[in-house]
């Protein structure tokens, strides 16, 4: 029994990512305990998987109130206090403002420095590593949800109990499809080239005088370069390195291993390089050229779900909401699902836990729907494609009126905290 003679409940979280060590702060924080099922071996600790990313202003708040030493999210970040939006013109090497906001307030992050942020804030006995989650079964008076995975390294398979199932696995969320088996995630049009670069060893070298010279408010400033349907984002992260992307319209590739992450050949990326030359001023592509290991991501979404929640199983991050990036929303939806989950299970006991995920569904719902369907339109304007309601965007002619859609400051409820948080 939790204080008070309240009943503690147990939550059995499938997926050890941002959404999952995300729901353990808060179910913990809310007096419940936590059970976290992750198919890799060991923690990302100091690991150079993933890419950038950024958080807003409410996120942070939340992140700060998990952590034991709420500063260390700030001296494991950069401010991004400039959302820049500008045209470029390859062939001309020039490149001028579409829009600029001065008054963004967020900060970027690697994604395994978050991640390690967060898991090392955890007890260490919650994460179930190298487990691979299988399958669950909900009871007949549907009192407790059975999750069966296997150890990867013995190939022992084992049942876990608990209350109730949070699914955070993702974009591909298998816990979804159990639900939903005709679900398919919708594509894009266009996928992306990412990369980090590590310059800590040439903070003098050609490319960096040339990058900085270009891009002067680099660790301050979030740059969105637009050319004719196509753009890239960059900012830089904390320990000398700089994020970018590159979006390129194409056809749907096939996926490989249930991932939306591609491998890329010698080939490929001599070829992007190539096509790099004749869109971006030159300080761009050797940016692009001196990264190691680019990769691929293929860009989904989905239509807004109906519902997140059915009887003991709820959907958080990316399993409840795939979306595009252009609205720096995946890693922040991410975070205020599970605040969000953890206020409205501690309002309830555990007697009440279909009220309680009723509660949280009824909250972020229609805050993810919005979110989600403003950054796929926004996504079509940066990429030039068709849209239902206007001319596919050209930034080589666009108006400053039509510009100002690009901000981040556009986004549906940007900077809204619901009423339940505190």
């Amino acid at each position: 029994m939790s204080d008070g003679g309240r009943k503690k409940g147990k939550a059995v979280v499938v997926g050890g990512s941002i959404a999952g060590v995300a729901s353990a702060h808060a179910l913990i924080r809310a007096g419940w305990e936590v059970v976290v099922v992750e198919k890799s071996i060991a923690p990302p600790t100091r690991s150079p998987t993933g890419a950038g990313l950024s958080l807003d202003t409410v996120s942070q708040k939340i992140v700060n109130s998990w952590l034991r030493q709420p500063h260390l999210l700030q001296t494991s970040t950069l401010p991004l206090s400039i959302d820049l939006n500008e045209a470029t013109d390859g062939e001309k090497n020039i490149r001028w403002t579409l829009a600029r906001d001065e008054n963004l307030n967020f900060i970027a992050a690697h994604w395994a420095d978050l991640h390690s942020l967060l898991y090392d804030a955890l007890p260490p006995d919650i994460f179930l590593w190298g487990h691979l989650y299988l399958s669950f079964c909900i009871s007949n008076d549907e009192s407790n949800v059975k999750v069966k995975t296997k150890i990867l390294q013995t190939g022992e398979i084992i049942e876990i109990v608990g209350d109730f199932l949070i699914a955070a696995d993702g974009c591909l969320s298998s816990i979804r499809r159990s639900f939903l088996p005709e679900f398919k995630l919708r594509y894009s049009g266009y996928c992306a080239w990412r990369g980090v670069l590590n310059f800590s060893d040439n903070e003098h070298s050609e490319a960096m005088i040339g990058i900085r010279e270009a891009y002067p408010d680099l660790g301050k400033c979030l740059y969105l370069n637009l050319g004719y349907r196509t753009h890239t984002v960059l900012f830089e992260l904390l320990h000398k390195k700089i994020n970018w992307i590159w979006y390129v319209n194409q056809p749907e590739p096939e996926l490989e291993r249930n991932s939306v992450t591609t491998k890329v050949s010698s080939n490929m990326i001599k070829e992007m390089y190539e096509e790099a030359e004749k869109v971006w001023v030159p300080e761009m592509v050797k940016l692009m050229k001196e990264t190691k290991e680019p990769f691929i991501n293929v860009i989904y979404d989905c239509d807004p779900l109906e519902q997140i929640v059915w009887d003991n199983v709820v959907l958080v991050g990316d399993a409840a909401h795939p979306i595009t990036p252009h609205s720096s929303r995946s890693t922040n939806m991410a975070i205020l699902d599970a605040a969000v989950l953890g206020k409205c299970l501690e309002k309830q006991v555990a007697e009440n836990l279909h009220s309680a995920l009723g509660e949280f569904q009824s909250i972020r719902l229609p805050v993810v729907s919005k979110q989600v369907l403003h950054s796929r339109y926004v996504g079509r304007i940066k990429q030039g494609l068709v849209l239902s309601d206007r001319n596919p965007f050209d930034p080589m002619i666009a108006k400053p009126e039509e510009c100002q859609i690009l901000l981040q400051r556009s986004v549906p409820f940007l900077g809204d905290a619901p009423s339940i948080l505190p």
